[in-house]
């Protein structure tokens, strides 16, 4: 643990219930937990003998929350299929040919480039997960793991139920608790009813959450009466995945109002995709009706392929300008209920705003510092021209990002990161990059048609 520190900056944004905006404002680190958010002076004044760092031409902010995550490597290389074929010819079967070293590295950099653009907490559905444990652990960052279960014979090539628990035995609540392991699925159709069943027993068993995609495409609608003669959120609800300690839902794009009730009934957090909702041509998530309906909606970036890159920034400028497109509203979803979402709504969504989410005396350190000496955040205007929060959700890239801190240990400093070596981070992906190419091209070869289609 870092020792006490205060951070002061130009200003503090704390996106608490009251939404208060601090000038001149200072936050008191102590032990890994924020001890006083408040005016600098009085700050100085109350804690005179805590070292005071002083960050000029900064904001301060909590860290962003990355809702719903896919480490890997595919960046630029998985383009220009709608969801279900893109599933089919390209992400399958990398599932199929997929090694350790090959995982561990897509988590190595996609944590790195995570916490370097401000997330200081992720939501990682992936493989072999104790390699990206292993990841988080070292590179600092918060982490909810959750293994992409296939649980039906036709998708036997992603992880298993066994190996979720087995994470779960060997990673919940490591890394002095950053780490959390969830119960996944990747989506209902790569289960069997015995399957949910083994998902809600684990997640009861360990006390912890479930997540899974839903409603991602119309496909998955018609599919889902095909077998059950149900919408998906009513399927889930069937057969019981509701019933643990949380869940999240990822997507939820082709939602009717009988649903958005059915998940607001059973507080169910959703992660909305905008950015890989776009690629993918899947459609536009009913955010707004979401969230009047009191559900916790935080935001994801999905993966690096269906995304390119992982910068929350870019995923709420997204949210917002997505809704104001769909409704034809130039009013749609308030910046502040943007910035709500990537912070403190997001992480209602998995749990955690008791612990993270906004800077508040009692939660978890984790903390940006944006830097506000940039064009893209000029002119900075306070009064009843109060531009800050328009700024951060539609013009702030996660590059402006200059410090990131998580529980109370400043893991990039000067945009630098420094607890690894990204270039050597880099260096290998490019290692281990030509041989999963090379096999995937094999199975293809042979399977022209791709893995099994999901619909």
């Amino acid at each position: 643990m870092e020792r006490d520190l205060i951070l002061a900056a130009d200003t503090v944004i704390t996106m608490d219930a009251e939404r208060r905006v601090i000038e001149d404002g200072a936050v008191v680190v102590r032990s890994g937990r924020i001890a006083a958010v408040g005016q600098r002076s009085e700050i100085e004044k109350a804690y005179p003998r805590t070292e005071l760092r002083r960050l000029r031409n900064r904001l301060l902010m909590p860290g962003l929350v990355n809702a719903h995550c896919h480490s890997g490597i595919l960046r630029g290389t998985a383009e220009g299929l709608p969801v279900w074929d893109w599933l089919r010819m390209y992400i399958d079967p990398m599932h199929r040919v997929l090694r350790p070293r090959e995982a561990e590295a897509a988590s190595w950099l996609c944590y790195a480039e995570a916490v370097l653009s401000g997330t200081t907490t992720i939501v990682d559905m992936w493989r072999y997960m104790d390699g990206s444990a292993r990841a988080a652990a070292a590179i600092g960052n918060r982490s909810v793991l959750v293994p992409y279960v296939g649980a039906h014979p036709d998708y036997d090539y992603f992880e298993t139920f066994d190996s979720n628990e087995k994470l779960l035995e060997e990673w919940h609540h490591g890394a002095d608790d950053r780490i959390h392991v969830w119960v996944g699925l990747e989506h209902a159709f790569y289960s069997t009813e015995a399957g949910y069943r083994r998902a809600i027993d684990l997640a009861k068993k360990f006390d912890t959450g479930f997540h899974t995609h839903s409603n991602e495409a119309q496909a998955e609608i018609v599919e889902m009466d095909r077998r059950y003669q149900q919408r998906p959120i009513e399927v889930l609800r069937r057969f019981g995945l509701f019933e643990p300690k949380n869940v999240l839902l990822a997507h939820c794009v082709w939602l009717d109002d009988e649903e958005i009730g059915i998940i607001a009934t059973h507080g169910i957090g959703v992660a909305h995709n905008p950015v890989s909702n776009m690629k993918l041509a899947s459609g536009t998530a009913p955010v707004e009706k979401l969230l009047a309906a009191g559900v916790a909606v935080g935001i994801g970036t999905d993966g690096e392929k269906e995304n390119n890159n992982l910068d929350m920034f870019d995923d709420m400028k997204c949210t917002s300008l997505l809704a104001k497109l769909h409704k034809l509203d130039a009013s749609a979803l308030d910046a502040w209920d943007v910035l709500r979402m990537g912070t403190i709504s997001g992480a209602k969504a998995i749990g955690l705003d008791h612990e993270i989410g906004s800077l508040e005396p009692g939660k978890k350190a984790d903390i940006i510092a944006v830097r506000t000496d940039t064009p893209r955040m000029t002119p900075l205007m306070s009064g009843p021209w109060f531009n800050l929060h328009h700024n951060l959700v539609h013009a702030v890239r996660g590059s402006d990002v200059d410090l990131t801190m998580v529980d109370g240990k400043i893991i990039v400093e000067n945009g630098v990161l420094l607890t690894a070596d990204i270039q050597d981070l880099i260096a290998e992906v490019h290692a281990v990059v030509p041989d999963l190419f090379a096999r995937r091209a094999d199975y293809l070869a042979v399977n022209r048609n791709g893995a099994v289609s999901p619909v």
